[in-house]
């Protein structure tokens, strides 16, 4: 039973790092319609970005905000500069993120090389918790909490504030919320900006359990787009339970079905999407 229970916490604490990804590109995707490939290179740059940090500031906590920060300026600019000018065109941004995505992957080879990188937990959770027989990292317990603390956070605000209805209003009809004098396009870059900062984040703090190399922007984003789907597109509820079956499925699949984990991850897509097609927590289509 204690190896069971290490599995599914093993899942929640990969899912957390998977709804971190997931989420900002839930809410981009859902306010502003832009299919951003490059969300998942913002992941991995965000990891690079963080090590580097690392070697100058030694909390680790800022490093990971100061990283997130990084890369959502970056994203700010992309956005701005680049991705508000293709609003309904799904094919263009598909073809400029995926640039995008080369681009990065060769620039981070350039700057860091091809070696895998490995981060570390702060030294007081760097430690373990017995479960019965077995032991369990206590960095995964506080990746859970951080997840579950960013989840309430953004439900609090797409749910709560002013904002977030302004947010919910342009979802259902960006038109017409022009219309009443809002300015949508300061809204769109607010939400990538705190998209790619999440991811930025993400990328830092998911060192200690996933290992960083140059060519991780794709699986990240194909494991986020799943989350996405399955969660419901523009719902941060929805994001949280698909990153939580998502990850429990992988690591249950890795631990059961080595040779066959993405298919187990695949079959429970296909099955939610035909039971769903909007996603568990979306709208019915």
């Amino acid at each position: 039973m204690d190896v069971w229970l290490l599995h599914v916490l093993n899942g929640i604490s990969y899912g957390m790092i998977l709804f971190l990804i997931a989420s900002g590109l839930s809410l981009i995707l859902g306010v502003m319609g832009i299919l951003n490939l490059a969300h998942g290179a913002l992941y991995m740059l965000g990891a690079y970005i963080g090590l580097t940090l690392a070697s100058h500031v030694r909390n680790f906590w800022v490093v990971a905000l100061l990283g997130g920060i990084v890369i959502a300026l970056f994203g700010l600019v992309l956005e701005r500069v680049f991705l508000s000018r293709l609003y309904r065109q799904m094919n263009e941004q598909a073809l400029l993120t995926l640039g995008f995505v080369y681009i990065i992957g060769n620039v981070v080879l350039w700057v860091w090389g091809g070696w895998l990188k490995v981060g570390s937990a702060p030294s007081y959770l760097a430690t373990s918790i017995a479960i019965g027989e077995f032991s369990f990292p206590l960095y995964r317990f506080a990746l859970i909490f951080i997840g579950l603390l960013v989840a309430a956070a953004l439900y609090w605000f797409q749910e709560k504030t002013r904002a977030g209805a302004i947010v919910r209003a342009g979802m259902d009809d960006k038109e017409m919320t022009m219309g009443l004098g809002i300015n949508y396009g300061l809204v769109c870059s607010a939400i990538f900006f705190l998209g790619a900062f999440l991811a930025g984040c993400a990328g830092f703090i998911g060192l200690p359990v996933i290992v960083a190399n140059w060519e991780m922007g794709f699986p990240m984003l194909l494991m986020a787009m799943i989350v996405v789907v399955i969660g419901g597109m523009g719902k941060v509820q929805g994001a949280l339970l698909g990153a939580i079956i998502i990850g429990i499925i992988d690591n249950l699949g890795k631990a059961l079905f080595p040779d066959l984990a993405m298919f187990t991850i695949y079959l429970v897509f296909i099955i939610i999407l035909l039971v769903r097609p909007s996603g568990l927590l979306g709208r019915k289509l």
